[in-house]
């Protein structure tokens, strides 16, 4: 392709492209397309397919909710894998080609003309290498331009936080991969805290928790029911109840028990107190005329973990602090990258980085 073709083809790609907001998270990917508002939200799985003639190539059968309706399910050969853990890439190729699915599905099906600029969440406390990868995977995937924002900015301008105002405004994010809690004032961060911690820890520790006391073995997705069927972070009122079915490990035959919601609750309740200690940290280092701040506003929450039963009462109660659960908190980032995409150029100073591609 000559000068002149790629200058017309990149005019063309910004004309016809739109512009992309991508929550990148360990469980699940939220995309935003501007103007439209919040256009995908599917699982951050892909299913892949080993093949054996071709030198061992690898073959991506599924993507999104199709992929993780294969978990735990698949024949000889097919694999259903998670590329993000902990918030971060631990496949590359598998995040380009999930980012590229997305791009592909907000353009309509066709990336012909469709070369948007993206701007994509990350964990505050990432390093330069592993958010160079999202940018490089966002760049591989088709975008034109990849902005970078960190997940705790996104969240607080989400819930509509004054981040701007020199005033402390405090958000908890607990996602699937990450739990994350920042102070902001005057429009970037001020403390910082986060954890490796999150959602799938949970549901780990439900799997752990049913195989020592019941011999029960379970797989992800129905320890992730389990959490949201009957889990808390306080003792209820009236205790819940599950029939949870899976593998003996004793016979290896199938089997069910009823777990209580007080057991699921013992299960949970270290996770619980690491974020809890996380969160004091922050607070400990917060300048005191921000605490004021956080007191009167109170902490926000946001992110899947903050629909568990009794959870933001647990946390005021242990930090002090009024915590409110935002309006709409398994989307709060998805709705911050938004508005940062629908006013960029006014928004440019809270991105981290922006890197542009080669199209």
């Amino acid at each position: 392709m000559k000068v002149g073709s790629v200058q017309v083809f990149r005019f063309l790609s910004g004309m016809f492209g739109t512009d992309v907001g991508i929550d990148l998270g360990t469980t699940n990917i939220v995309v935003y397309v501007k103007g439209k508002g919040i256009v995908i939200n599917e699982p951050s799985a892909v299913a892949i397919r080993k093949k054996i003639k071709g030198g061992g190539n690898i073959e991506v059968i599924a993507v999104g909710r199709e992929a993780k309706a294969m978990a735990g399910k698949t024949p000889t050969g097919v694999y259903t894998i998670w590329p993000m853990q902990d918030g971060v890439i631990a496949n590359f190729d598998m995040t380009e080609e999930l980012i590229r699915y997305c791009l592909k599905k907000a353009a309509g099906g066709s990336m012909v003309l469709s070369h948007p600029r993206v701007v994509i969440s990350v964990p505050a406390e990432v390093t330069e290498v592993e958010r160079k990868a999202v940018i490089d995977a966002t760049l591989g995937a088709g975008a034109r331009e990849a902005y970078v924002v960190e997940e705790p900015v996104a969240a607080a301008i989400g819930v509509g936080l004054p981040i701007k105002e020199p005033r402390g405004s405090m958000i908890l994010d607990i996602g699937g991969g990450t739990s994350e809690v920042a102070v902001l004032s005057l429009g970037g961060i001020v403390v910082t805290n986060s954890l490796r911690t999150a959602g799938q820890d949970m549901d780990e520790a439900i799997i752990a928790m049913l195989r020592q006391k019941y011999a029960l073995l379970i797989g992800e997705t129905t320890a992730e029911e389990v959490k949201i069927q009957i889990g808390s972070a306080l003792p209820l009122e009236e205790e819940l109840e599950m029939a949870v079915k899976g593998r003996d490990l004793a016979d290896g035959l199938p089997k069910a028990d009823v777990v209580t919601s007080s057991e699921v609750r013992e299960a949970l309740e270290p996770i619980i107190r690491r974020i809890e200690d996380m969160v004091k940290v922050a607070l400990e280092q917060t300048p005191p005329e921000l605490s004021k701040d956080i007191v009167d506003q109170g902490i926000i929450l946001s992110g899947g973990v903050s629909q568990l039963r009794g959870l933001p009462e647990r946390l005021s109660k242990s930090l002090s602090t009024p915590v409110i659960v935002a309006e709409d908190p398994l989307f709060s980032v998805a709705q911050g990258v938004g508005k940062i995409l629908e006013n960029l150029d006014d928004m440019k100073k809270v991105l981290l980085s922006v890197e542009k591609g080669s199209q």
